[in-house]
């Protein structure tokens, strides 16, 4: 079974840019610089400190935040408290978490300018 080694990967988040954490805050969904899209792709696939997602609890309506259980079969954990009714708003939590879990810094303070 292949693994993901998140401590062998060669792009490390710079916790310092939170330039970039704003970037996705901006546009979410659209055109990133290579920058970000490198921080992306190392919080998407590294599977360090949990691997948080977004249920749909009503698609395209209502989603919850959840995490990956430690072993296939296993179901997911759902964060009940964690209900978002827009879009933008669950996936800037979910990449709080992650930029958190990768950096050991808290970004979900940042505001849009």
């Amino acid at each position: 079974m292949l693994t993901t080694d998140y401590t062998a990967a060669h792009y490390r988040i710079d916790p310092a840019r939170t330039d970039l954490a704003l970037e996705f805050r901006r546009t979410p969904r659209g055109q990133y610089s290579d920058a970000l899209q490198r921080v992306l792709y190392v919080m998407r696939w590294s599977g360090a400190g949990g691997r948080y997602l977004l249920f749909a609890l009503e698609p395209g309506r209502r989603w919850i935040l959840a995490e990956l259980p430690g072993r296939r079969g296993l179901p997911l954990l759902l964060h009940r408290d964690r209900v978002f009714e827009r879009i933008a708003d669950a996936e800037w939590a979910v990449f709080c978490l992650r930029w958190q879990a990768l950096t050991g810094h808290s970004i979900a303070h940042l505001e849009i300018e």
